[in-house]
């Protein structure tokens, strides 16, 4: 892949903030035999922080794991979700956040949200790290937002560019030629 420049939009100590603010309002909302399903892929990251937070906050979560897919090798979302991994936990009876890296069309979150539901979870609660509510395709709202992203294409932090760009510390946005110099870019 070639090399491309990446902005910072927010950095590490920014994000470890909202983390903390997060899980102590998660833990506020006094979940019973929590489960955490972290969305793979892109969400590996924000997870790890935010149920360490958790962790701080008082609470001792079990955690799990889905992988979705609606985007596959593109940068703009199918509008299909498949499961390439499926949950192997039990959730009926139980609290579940789901959590998430970005809430765009909603379509994904929607889709586990309703899945877990159907499974007889007691409760399902959805954290996202970035939400961007202009490119809402389905009508859900997540329960803990850490940011709300403007429309700009975005790595880091977890999320990726076909692979690339998973490592970064920082959510960023890719910058090409053409947005060089452009205000907010």
């Amino acid at each position: 892949m070639p090399e491309r420049r990446i902005r910072v939009l927010y950095d590490e100590a920014a994000i470890a903030r909202r983390n903390e603010e997060m899980a102590q309002a998660i833990a506020a909302s006094n979940p019973k035999d929590l489960l955490v399903v972290a969305v793979l892929k892109g969400s590996f990251m924000f997870a790890a922080d935010l149920i360490r937070a958790m962790h701080r906050a008082g609470l001792a979560p079990q955690v799990e794991f889905v992988h979705l897919s609606s985007y596959r090798a593109a940068t703009v979302s199918s509008g299909q979700v498949e499961i390439l991994r499926d949950v192997q936990s039990e959730v009926r009876d139980r609290d579940v956040l789901l959590v998430d890296d970005i809430l765009e069309s909603g379509r994904t979150l929607a889709f586990a949200k309703d899945l877990l539901a159907a499974r007889g979870a007691a409760r399902v609660w959805s954290a996202v790290l970035l939400e961007k509510p202009g490119k809402r395709a389905v009508n859900i709202h997540p329960d803990y937002v850490g940011f709300e992203c403007p429309d700009y294409f975005v790595v880091g932090y977890g999320m990726d560019v076909a692979h690339s760009y998973r490592q970064l510390p920082f959510v960023g946005v890719v910058e090409t030629d053409d947005q060089a110099g452009l205000p907010g870019i």
